[in-house]
């Protein structure tokens, strides 16, 4: 069975498009990931922990065969692969990817908490997503993405960084 899964990326060193653009490649050189569906990347100030450099985020659609916990470790090798560290909560990052829904099912196990715990206050991931897929609706809440989005207070500080990854760049460049 294909699951339908979308997931959040993020990152805030280095050549922080490139790393988007990595992961989202060894997404899709796993056997049981297609890549279905990418959304514009966002430009977006950081949050928690704001001494640091402003994220470029998106959200992609994959369909899978793997299991969430075979999934959130693929992911995490991704992260590894592409010189993550943990060392500050909500820190700096090279690459980040945030399982955000896994069909319509609710999970909770020790690593992994689905739908993502904060996702529904976090404009920089609802605003994406909503590019992404508008249509989506949350059983768990009795919500629609729309509503949701409506109701972010921050949305004004997601901005266009470039729109669809592959589709001509915006004029923003990595120093």
């Amino acid at each position: 069975m294909k699951h339908n899964v979308y997931i959040a990326l993020g990152s805030n060193i280095g050549d922080r498009a490139a790393y988007l653009e990595e992961a989202i490649d060894r997404l899709k050189r796993e056997n049981d990931i297609e890549v279905v569906a990418t959304s514009s990347i966002y430009e977006t100030e950081p949050i928690g922990y704001v001494d640091q450099q402003s994220f470029l985020n998106m959200v992609i659609q994959i369909h899978t065969n793997l299991s969430p916990e075979k999934l959130l470790a693929t992911t995490q090798s991704i992260e590894d692969t592409c010189g993550r560290k943990r060392d500050v909560r909500w820190g700096p990052r090279t690459i980040d990817l945030d399982i955000l829904l896994f069909d319509q099912q609710n999970i909770k196990i020790e690593n992994l908490c689905i739908p993502h715990p904060r996702m529904f206050e976090r404009a920089f991931v609802i605003v994406p997503l909503y590019e992404l897929e508008p249509t989506i609706y949350f059983q768990m809440r009795n919500q629609s993405i729309e509503d949701i989005y409506e109701a972010l207070p921050d949305k004004e500080g997601v901005n266009v960084w470039r729109s669809k990854v592959g589709e001509e760049e915006s004029g923003h460049s990595e120093s």
